[in-house]
């Protein structure tokens, strides 16, 4: 089992201020990634056009880099795209800019992550009824990654970005209710701090299901920066064998060299293999 490190690259100005280590220059981002021995980037941008197979291949073989996971808030942030939209067009226009990001990750084997896409109830629509649309595209957009053998990456969020899905189990209990199995569980430490009343006991319930995680303190900053314990939380992650990355998804405290480097000195100390 070997537990490999990422780190998160933003291209979405639009969202600026939000937790993501390196902005903007892609190259950059890439050559202090190598140079700090990271396994990988994950990349947040505005539109699969804007994850160019050509540069991506090209920045990935340059530095020895795999390419995590591609997410897909921008569809939210800068498209206001839900996939429990009230209005069945736009419903629709979420799940087409999700697959162009899928295609878009795929050939790299990276996976697509649905974080705030997945919307929230209200505004007409009743708990029940959202999440079952919200089922109904994780099944088609997992079915649709499949063609590609990659996951899709679903995530809890707290109560104040979701109403929907705010916990492991509760992620558990709605990917056990889909017609297929290409769906993963991305467990956010942050996210699961304020949700969750023991994190290792909830990473050991979600178990087989978990295929990310963001790995992040207490406060949004990097690991180590903040009040988490994890030593708890590596523990679990290597009791049910999880093999995937421990991607920093957090703020560029207090800038994103920084915090690239809190990040993987942590990575080491929790994570690589002795």
């Amino acid at each position: 089992m070997m537990i490999r490190s990422a780190v998160t690259v933003s291209l979405v100005s639009q969202a600026r201020g939000g937790p993501f280590v390196f902005w903007d220059d892609l190259p950059r981002a890439a050559a202090k990634a190598a140079e700090l021995g990271y396994d990988a980037i994950e990349i947040f941008a505005p539109s699969a056009e804007a994850l160019d197979s050509g540069t991506i291949g090209g920045l990935l073989r340059e530095h020895d880099l795999a390419l995590a996971a591609v997410g897909t808030g921008a569809g939210m942030v800068i498209h206001k795209l839900s996939l429990t939209d009230p209005d069945d067009g736009q419903r629709a226009k979420a799940k087409a800019f999700v697959k162009q990001i899928i295609d878009a990750g795929a050939p790299f084997g990276a996976p697509a992550i649905i974080g705030s896409m997945q919307g929230r109830y209200g505004d007409g629509v009743d708990p029940p009824t959202a999440l079952r649309w919200l089922a109904e595209a994780l099944d088609e957009l997992g079915e649709h990654a499949a063609q590609y053998n990659v996951p899709l990456i679903y995530e809890p969020l707290n109560r104040y970005e979701t109403n929907l899905v705010n916990t492991i189990a509760a992620g558990v209990e709605l990917l056990q209710s889909l017609a297929g199995g290409n769906v993963k569980l991305l467990a956010d430490l942050f996210h699961m701090n304020i949700e969750e009343q023991n994190i290792a006991d909830a990473l050991r319930q979600g178990g087989r299901w978990i295929g990310h995680v963001h790995f992040v303190d207490s406060n949004r900053r990097p690991a180590g920066d903040g009040h988490t314990d994890f030593a708890p939380i590596a523990a679990a992650l290597r009791e049910i064998e999880f093999n995937g990355y421990a991607s920093a998804e957090a703020f560029p405290y207090p800038d994103s060299a920084t915090a690239a480097e809190t990040t993987i000195a942590a990575y080491r100390k929790w994570f690589q293999e002795k």
